[in-house]
């Protein structure tokens, strides 16, 4: 119903009323007693309790952009225009409303879930040195990562477009203010094929948490509330064993898919199950690179791409999509609001 919701508000904002005759076409068609709208509040009412709240929000939205649209025709129509050459009472034109892009949308929902555990957020140059992006997080000299075919190097070979936000983790831990609680986010840069699944540039968000006594158990109960607050509280989580340079014990993350409940679909590849982010505890030799005491301090961090999670909830096909400004993708996610 959310598709039809957003084909209808695109079919509101172009029907032309240019006269009473045309207005009264748009009244029998949307806010009419027998009006689409008032067929989709029928509808509604059938929805299961957790869909009624999203999609009563995005029909509510519709039905007051048509109910405005409605009166804006009916004063002006109605209105004794004044005999001079202007009338300066008269209610201005319309302007068509922007929206926000889908990328803002669901960081700051991310933003927003964390920030209520009591994380900061923190930023770095993306400019970065070949230390904070990779020396310090214990990448070897002859990783692959530090190839020209992965990563874009300034003309001073020394300075790169940094690759991951991880670096804004080493210069937390450089300041030593512990303990440590924050998120950052932000962009980041690789030398990558552009197609319809990758992109030479995309945005991330990292996490760092750095304190004594900090567990395995104590990430695993943070991305599990994380998760079922973006995705919905039925939403269950899995580790997989994998390998970062910076991190040991390290971990993929995937989740119950949101679209088939976990019964298998297109979008998990009929597994149940999809890859969201990579975790793990902080590697004792990368604390001690930020002169941070592993004998008393401990830490996790994870990570997540923000096209990656934007395109899972609004089921989006190509990462492309996001950065060609095309008014006619942007406008699908007008009524997705920030809260």
């Amino acid at each position: 119903m959310q598709d039809k919701i957003l084909s209808l508000l695109t079919e509101i904002n172009d029907f032309e009323i240019i006269n009473k005759e045309t207005l009264e076409q748009f009244k029998r068609n949307y806010t009419s007693k027998k009006g689409i709208i008032t067929t989709l509040f029928e509808e509604l009412k059938q929805l299961d309790k957790s869909e009624k709240a999203l999609i009563g929000k995005s029909l509510n939205e519709l039905k007051r952009r048509a109910e405005e649209k409605e009166r804006y025709y009916q004063e002006k129509f109605e209105t004794n225009y004044s005999r001079e050459p202007y009338d300066l009472t008269l209610k201005g034109i319309t302007q068509s409303e922007g929206s926000r892009h889908p990328i803002q949308i669901t960081l700051h929902k991310i933003i927003k879930i964390f920030s209520e555990m009591g994380f900061q957020i923190a930023e770095g140059p993306e400019i970065e040195d070949d230390w904070h992006n990779f020396t310090a997080l214990n990448f070897p000299h002859n990783h692959p990562a530090r190839d020209m075919q992965d990563t874009f190097f300034l003309e001073n070979p020394n300075y790169l477009l940094r690759t991951h936000t991880s670096s804004v983790q080493v210069r937390l831990m450089e300041k030593k203010e512990l303990p440590i609680r924050a998120i950052m986010p932000g962009r980041v840069y690789r030398n990558e094929e552009i197609t319809a699944r990758s992109h030479c540039f995309f945005h991330q968000v990292e996490g760092l948490v750095v304190d004594k006594k900090v567990s395995y158990a104590d990430l695993k109960q943070t991305l599990e509330w994380f998760v079922q607050k973006l995705f919905g509280r039925d939403t269950k989580i899995r580790l997989r064993s994998s390998y970062f340079p910076f991190t040991e014990i390290s971990a993929e993350v995937d989740i119950t898919c949101f679209i088939c409940g976990g019964n298998g679909c297109s979008v998990c590849k009929h597994s149940g199950w999809v890859e969201i982010l990579g975790c793990g505890m902080i590697d004792p030799q990368v604390l001690i690179n930020c002169n941070i005491d592993p004998e008393q301090y401990s830490g996790y961090a994870f990570g997540l791409g923000i096209e990656r999670i934007t395109m899972l909830l609004h089921k989006i096909t190509d990462i492309r999509l996001m950065d060609q400004n095309d008014i006619r993708f942007l406008k699908q996610f007008h009524y997705f609001s920030l809260s």
